[in-house]
């Protein structure tokens, strides 16, 4: 039974040149029950890699005749099956997040936390060695998205914060948990938090939490969402509209690995993985002087840019079929030729989600079994390539001007399933303007005509 315990150890390569920090960790990781190999330099650990499988790979940054970047390296380019984290002087982020973007699973600052080691370790040694297919639920073939399906499959076994772009309903949030799907923290709490909705007085007690009396109201300790998180994965949406004040706080958290809640005297650590998103542009944001710069770098180590529907031209009707097929049941309804031929010269400026509700309520309206063109529903204009209208030299500025505002009126009519008084309520107008507006513009109401069922009256008296 030892034989079989012994065979069965994880084994761990530990590449430092002081003799006293590898003996501190050996003993720490032999506690562990592992089996521990070790390098002074990195001439020493390229050798043992080439001649022998680990488990795990822990080097320090700084050493003679080369550095922990050297080792990273040559375990991504030789396609080695080895987790390897980094050890790091104590607040030296840029080497740590060169690492990261190297190919490093983690990163450990010095002087280092046996309890921090201990969470990185089990942490590695959970990766899935067969990893699930990356990107499965990203529908489309197109170049765009198999790019973003080999991203996530590459950065799912990291633990470098990742940076998700992307137009709204692009399909962000759904890149995120691929990335924990396929990653060591699977089976660990994936907390998704709206940066946007929190208001500001509240983001810091919602973020890490409160002691009992740290303000009115604080009858209890409280933990948050980093608390929450803790061993698992913290998504941040819309991270764009962190006031500045927040981002600082966040940026010393990721950059310690710790938090204090709101009227603690001590701080706990936590172990984290950010995933970030917006449809904002940050770069943009920040030389505006909206976003940190150096938050930026952090949260934006691996960047993951989600296409635009229409940049998946090719594969729209595909997308179209898989959706209808999930959202028809056990219906044999179908699209018509024509039908699939206007999604494909649409523009969908809400990208995936667009396309969803779209089919969504021509399931509704259709007869016969087949969605036409008619079912659609689709705001008028002519084919776009992106999503854009452009004023040409043969459309005088009186058209044009009527073009935007009945696509304004459109689209505001469609978020609200065609109640007027909401889509005025939208677009800041009265009931009786927006009423005037549509009969000018020949926008008509297609619930009124075509579907008794929708049971309203021209004046939306619901």
């Amino acid at each position: 039974m030892a034989d079989n315990n012994r065979a069965k150890a994880h084994t761990v390569l530990l590449v430092d040149d002081e003799p006293d920090i590898l003996e501190l960790l050996e003993l720490a990781l032999r506690k562990m029950g592992l089996e521990v190999d070790k390098a002074g330099n990195m001439q020493e650990a390229l050798k043992k890699l080439a001649a022998r499988r680990y488990d795990l790979c822990l080097t320090d940054m700084r050493m003679p005749g080369g550095d922990g970047l050297q080792v990273v390296r040559y375990i991504t380019q030789h396609n080695l099956d080895v987790p390897v984290a980094v050890i790091t002087a104590h607040g030296n982020m840029e080497n740590a997040v060169a690492a990261l973007k190297a190919g490093a699973f983690d990163y450990l600052s010095k002087p280092v936390s046996l309890d921090q080691l201990r969470v990185m370790v089990k942490s590695a040694l959970n990766l899935p060695h067969v990893a699930p297919v990356p990107g499965k639920g990203l529908l489309g073939t197109a170049p765009a998205m198999q790019k973003v399906r080999e991203l996530i499959g590459r950065v799912a076994r990291s633990q470098a914060p990742v940076h998700i772009s992307g137009e709204s309903g692009s399909g962000k949030e759904l890149a995120a948990r691929l990335i924990v799907q396929s990653g060591a923290r699977h089976d660990q709490a994936m907390i998704s938090v709206n940066c946007g909705a929190i208001p500001e007085n509240l983001m810091e007690s919602e973020f890490f939490g409160y002691k009992k009396g740290a303000f009115t109201g604080a009858e209890k300790d409280r933990d948050g969402f980093f608390q929450a998180a803790n061993g698992g994965t913290l998504f941040l949406d819309e991270v764009a509209d962190l006031p500045l004040a927040m981002q600082v706080k966040l940026l010393r958290v990721i950059q310690e690995k710790c938090v204090r809640k709101v009227g603690a005297t001590v701080e706990e650590p936590v172990d984290v993985r950010i995933i970030s998103a917006t449809h904002n542009d940050l770069a943009e944001r920040v030389q505006h002087g909206k976003f940190r710069q150096d938050l930026y770098y952090r949260l934006n180590v691996i960047q993951i840019q989600m296409p635009a529907l229409r940049e998946l031209r090719e594969d729209i009707a595909a997308i179209a079929r898989q959706l209808l097929e999930r959202l028809r049941g056990d219906s044999q309804v179908h699209f018509s030729g024509e039908a699939l031929s206007a999604l494909q010269g649409y523009g969908f400026p809400g990208n995936v989600r667009e396309l969803e509700n779209i089919i969504e309520r021509a399931l509704a309206l259709c007869s016969d079994g087949v969605i036409t063109v008619h079912d659609l529903r689709l705001l008028p204009d002519e084919p776009r390539q992106d999503g854009r209208y452009t004023l040409g030299g043969k459309s005088p500025l009186p058209e044009f001007l009527d073009h935007v505002e009945k696509q304004a009126l459109l689209e505001a009519l469609h978020q609200t399933n065609f109640n007027r008084t909401a889509a005025a309520r939208l677009l800041g107008l009265t009931f009786r303007t927006m009423r005037y507006r549509m009969e000018r513009l020949g926008i008509t109401d297609p619930h009124d005509d075509e579907n008794p069922l929708s049971g309203r009256t021209k004046d939306d008296a619901d």
